[in-house]
């Protein structure tokens, strides 16, 4: 199959990971944090203009992180499932953001799928309540020069598909 995966952390910090078929790993990390003067919607419009800029990019031309002239569509987006969050505020941008996403995977025909925070977790470090360092310090261990824990959730969620996923 000549497709590409995308892994995507949720959260005003999105993390994000993209594989090509051919094996290059791309990965970082944006922020959808309201600006001044901006309506409540408008994280989520930047979010799907975001989805797209990425998806024309994979399907044309070059991306940043070392992955260039993909020219194959994105096949897959897994990203996590949080089942639970600390806060309210939290819980409303993570849903507006997921609502956004599988939305914009349906509109594309794209497969996507959730899959739990402590799987993740537990793939990437042998626990499933793995702090944000022992995650980062996992995903360096592979080789990734992560900074970011939302960056570094997005690249263990890209290792649990490669390792557990017919993709």
């Amino acid at each position: 199959m000549n497709t590409s995966i995308l892994t995507i952390d949720l959260g005003t910090t999105t993390g994000w990971a993209l594989r090509s078929s051919q094996g290059p790993i791309a990965h970082g990390f944006v922020t959808f944090k309201p600006q001044r003067f901006e309506g409540g919607g408008m994280r989520y419009l930047r979010f799907r203009r975001w989805l797209n800029e990425l998806k024309a990019t994979v399907s044309s031309s070059s991306l940043a992180g070392g992955v260039q002239s993909l020219q194959e569509p994105i096949g897959v987006v897994y990203f996590e499932e949080v089942r639970r969050h600390l806060g309210v505020d939290a819980a409303h941008v993570y849903g507006g953001l997921l609502a956004t996403l599988t939305a914009w995977c349906e509109h594309h025909n794209i497969a996507y799928q959730g899959v739990p925070v402590g799987t993740i977790k537990k793939h990437a470090t042998g626990k499933g309540n793995a702090g944000k360092a022992e995650v980062i310090a996992a995903m360096r261990v592979l080789g990734h020069p992560v900074t970011d824990d939302n960056e570094a959730d997005a690249l263990a969620l890209l290792h649990w598909a490669l390792d557990t996923q017919e993709v």
